[in-house]
């Protein structure tokens, strides 16, 4: 969605094909893509190839690059995906992992959430993570989401499998 939402610390806008090389510090990262569900990008030009097939004007998709207030630097992405199937907007993220652990996460989505609830109705949202990726379960904790079940997820290439948990949150 061509949003842009601002947090204390950063700026959370939509990510264009420009932003490429920035973008292939995460999504090049091994660290990073330890439990992404898309294989390792290992060029940077791919990256400006998913950039370009993105579709900015999807109502269902507030996808936004993390750029930081302070330096300008765009540092993660991620957002909200609605799931009309499910009633259920789900939860997905990226950052570089200079970035892990400064609590800009949770700020992101929280602002995005804050976001979202104002213009679309919100009835719940959903993230699954690797279970033995526990900073992601405390980003869902930080978030105010809970554990629902076990569940699992391949990569998209088949190149390894998780074992999962499923966090979520209602509103009412």
């Amino acid at each position: 969605m061509r949003v842009t939402v601002e947090t204390q610390r950063m700026v959370l806008r939509p990510m264009v094909p420009e932003d490429y090389e920035e973008a292939f510090q995460w999504c090049g990262d091994p660290q990073v893509n330890t439990y992404m569900i898309y294989p390792l990008y290992t060029k940077a030009e791919d990256v400006r190839t998913w950039l370009e097939g993105r579709d900015l004007d999807d109502p269902d998709n507030y996808d936004l690059g993390f750029e930081l207030k302070e330096t300008g630097e765009l540092i993660g992405s991620g957002g909200l995906v609605y799931d009309p199937e499910k009633d259920v907007w789900t939860v997905g993220y990226n950052i570089r992992v200079d970035q892990w652990g400064k609590g800009l996460v949770p700020e992101a989505i929280q602002g995005l959430i804050d976001y979202v609830r104002r213009v679309r109705k919100v009835r719940a949202i959903e993230g699954v993570f690797a279970a033995e990726n526990y900073q992601s379960q405390r980003v869902m904790e930080k978030l105010g989401m809970h554990y629902v079940c076990d569940t699992e997820y391949d990569k998209l290439d088949g190149s390894r499998h998780y074992e999962a948990k499923l966090f979520r949150r209602e509103f009412t």
